[in-house]
């Protein structure tokens, strides 16, 4: 194994984990949704992993095939720039119409209360949302919720800008097996990063009763998906 290899390999590491760490875009997501489709742990990670997968697969095609068209690094870096503004500006458009839904509907599950008075004299309380006379009819319109392929979509045309000088690099040479290394490491390393990021948070969480904020459980995720946009348009996330 050259020494150029293991100085790929490393800078490959620390660029996938730095990338992902620092991007809470890369991790809040899924949190966010699995607390409001109340996925189980499982789920929740292999939804991870395959947007991971998506973002990085992408990243590489374009990689690729910008060596294969004879494009400049500078050019495809430019190109990458674009394509994560446009994605910036869909997730933050997203996050909006999910926050406004979610709080429409928070509100208009609101409980409040009813006073049943019956013949013998006893009165008590009766506490209800509206949404449980509904909620055989929708039920499995509630369960084809196209959320997370919007939110797949989102991740696999974001760009992975520190994967298209790392692809190129070894590509250029025609090193076939430094660029499958190098695009392993970086893949598995950020892919990781995601799954542990959202193992642990969601651990955390099993410790946390949410039961009085549970129907703002959308609204959280649309402002989630907000703050994931804005943070990528102002902060380069």
């Amino acid at each position: 194994m050259s020494s150029e290899f293991l100085i790929l390999a490393a800078t490959a590491a620390g660029l996938g984990f730095i990338h992902t760490i620092t991007g809470p875009d890369h991790y809040l997501p899924f949190i966010a949704i699995s607390k409001t489709r109340e996925w189980g742990m499982g789920k929740t990670l292999w939804f991870t992993a395959l947007c991971g997968a998506g973002h990085i697969l992408s990243s590489v095609l374009i990689g690729l095939a910008g060596i294969a068209l004879g494009i400049a690094l500078h050019q495809l870096t430019w190109f990458e720039s674009v394509r994560g503004s446009i994605v910036s500006w869909l997730f933050t458009a997203a996050g909006l119409v999910y926050l406004v839904w979610g709080l429409r509907k928070a509100i208009r599950n609101k409980p409040h209360h009813h006073i049943h008075g019956h013949p013998d004299g006893t009165v008590h309380t009766h506490t209800h949302i509206h949404q449980d006379n509904h909620m055989h009819v929708h039920e499995k319109a509630e369960k084809k919720n196209v959320t997370p392929w919007v939110i797949f979509i989102l991740f696999f045309f974001g760009p992975c800008e520190p994967l298209i000088p790392l692809v190129m690099y070894p590509a250029l040479k025609n090193n076939v097996l430094h660029l499958a290394g190098v695009t392993l490491i970086f893949g598995l390393v950020t892919i990781g990063t995601m799954i542990a990021v959202v193992f642990a948070a969601m651990q955390g969480f099993r410790l946390i009763k949410l039961k009085e904020s549970e129907r703002y459980m959308h609204a959280i995720m649309g402002g989630t998906l907000l703050l994931c946009g804005l943070g990528m348009l102002v902060l380069g996330f």
